[in-house]
């Protein structure tokens, strides 16, 4: 346990309580519905999520970051948000899903980058698609980071292979819906 007096609760928030709260405001929770399932008054959160942030700057050491982000990584499994009701769209299974699904992850974080080339919000793409929240998106990267870059130094041509074929298929799937690229009908 840590003697960090930067970790102490704010108003009865842990450090803990306050990261599942920021990936289910990311995910689509209103504040409202947050300090709910936290059972406090909504400025008591507000005022709350003011000060964490203050926190984390005065924290030279990087301890209360560095929890923040495990914690953000298992909100999903945090007490005080079990029963808490997500405004966001279904995503039928699809949230579970990249969670649990290291290669579902990376190709949709490949398909979200070509969407951005292609002029389209990717995030939004992928909310619309498939009913993951920016938040939740950033849980599974944050869960799957450390492996992927395990797996780079393992085999980076494999890694990489993979990445290209992803990116070939969002490639042609974006200039399909878009009529093509703009240089298709040049030839040289």
């Amino acid at each position: 346990m840590s003697n960090n007096p930067l970790l102490e609760p704010i108003h009865g928030i842990s450090l803990e309580d306050y990261s599942a709260a920021c990936a289910k405001l990311g995910s689509g929770l209103s504040e409202e519905a947050i300090a709910k399932a936290l059972g406090i008054e909504l400025p008591v959160w507000q005022e709350a999520n003011l000060l964490w942030p203050e926190r984390m700057k005065q924290d030279q050491t990087y301890e209360i970051m560095t929890l923040f982000g495990q914690y953000f990584a298992q909100a999903g499994q945090h007490p005080k948000f079990s029963n808490a009701v997500n405004s966001g769209a279904e995503d039928a299974g699809y949230t579970a899903q990249i969670k649990a699904d290291k290669d579902f992850y990376q190709e949709l974080e490949v398909a979200r980058n070509v969407a951005y080339e292609y002029g389209l919000d990717g995030a939004q793409w992928i909310a619309d698609k498939y009913g993951i929240t920016l938040g939740d998106f950033q849980i599974a990267a944050s869960k799957w980071n450390t492996q992927i870059h395990a797996d780079i130094q393992a085999d980076f041509q494999e890694y990489t292979q993979k990445q290209d074929a992803y990116n070939a298929k969002y490639r042609q799937m974006f200039a399909s819906a878009q009529g093509g690229n703009v240089a298709d009908d040049i030839t040289f």
